[in-house]
């Protein structure tokens, strides 16, 4: 890998070297180095472009990398991964994408997750999204992650986009079982003529079943976004959805959360908010001796934590 290569890796995936544990390194189209465990196996799928990756039940503490990473202006691709975890697994997935474009063409990468969580697992699944590049064409990402959750099993996902793409739509689908639970933090930041879009759809079909869906999120310049998120309540459940927005200067923001109970039982509840950076805080932080631009600056790296 060049270095150019080496930048997008270490941005969504924090490697600066190969990992330990199983992984798929993805660039340019092409898988370019992969390793599979004694628990975790990944293999080509058969008949489209992407992986299957076989946990093994009672796997403990154990991690899968597959970020993907292009450099290749003008590439275009999608890509479909399947995820089989086996019952009472407990590991970590990280995910991602980074898309480098100095060149005129738009470069983009949709990649299609699907993950079959197996009974009184646990998954912690970091998907992390960045740009860069001085060409004119676009950097475009479309994933989308479909859940399976089985009983008693839970998932954490946490999704990140801070910076370099100029358009992306995150479709997220997910149907939870009898005692399953699935807890869900997106933090994006879009600025110039950028274009966010999320969307979320949640299924609780099994009786005490549960959901937590948190988008946290700036938007700058002239840039757009929109947050979408349904839960239905499809028995004695409990489900919660929150959009927290900072809109600055000429950006546009939709916040549409919406709750569908099915049941007497089930608890739903949803927040939304969007708004400037309070006065206030500006004032105290400068009088501490920040400069305006800088006081913004930690208000928005605290806020996006």
């Amino acid at each position: 890998m060049d270095a150019i290569q080496r930048e997008l890796l270490m941005q969504v995936a924090g490697l600066h070297e190969i990992p330990a544990g199983a992984y798929n390194i993805r660039s340019n189209g092409q898988s370019i180095e992969r390793k599979s465990t004694g628990n975790i196996e990944i293999i080509n799928k058969p008949d489209k472009s992407g992986i299957e990756i076989h946990i093994k039940p009672g796997t403990k503490k154990e991690s899968v990398h597959i970020p993907v990473i292009m450099s290749q202006s003008g590439l275009e691709e999608v890509v479909y991964n399947d995820f089989y975890i086996g019952e009472n697994a407990d590991v970590t997935i990280i995910a991602g994408c980074g898309i480098h474009n100095g060149g005129d063409a738009a470069s983009r990468h949709d990649g299609i997750h699907r993950f079959f969580i197996g009974k009184n697992a646990h998954v912690k699944y970091v998907e992390k999204h960045y740009g860069s590049g001085d060409g004119s064409g676009e950097r475009i990402m479309n994933p989308v992650t479909e859940i399976s959750l089985d009983e008693d099993s839970f998932m954490e996902m946490e999704t990140v986009q801070i910076r370099g793409v100029d358009s992306t739509k995150r479709e997220n689908r997910a149907h939870l079982k009898a005692g399953a639970k699935l807890v869900v933090m997106e933090r994006l930041m879009t600025h110039g003529k950028q274009k966010a879009e999320s969307w979320f759809d949640v299924q609780l079909d099994g009786e005490d079943s549960s959901a937590n869906i948190v988008s946290r999120s700036v938007a700058r310049d002239e840039s757009w976004q929109l947050f979408q998120s349904h839960i239905s309540g499809n028995t004695r459940c409990s489900g919660h959805t929150e959009c927290d927005a900072i809109i600055m200067e000429n950006a546009k923001i939709s916040a549409v959360p919406q709750l569908t109970a099915n049941h007497v039982d089930a608890a739903l509840i949803h927040e939304a908010a969007i708004g400037k950076i309070a006065g206030e805080q500006l004032i105290k932080l400068m009088t501490l001796g920040l400069t305006e631009a800088e006081a913004e600056e930690q208000i928005i790296s605290g806020f996006l934590k």
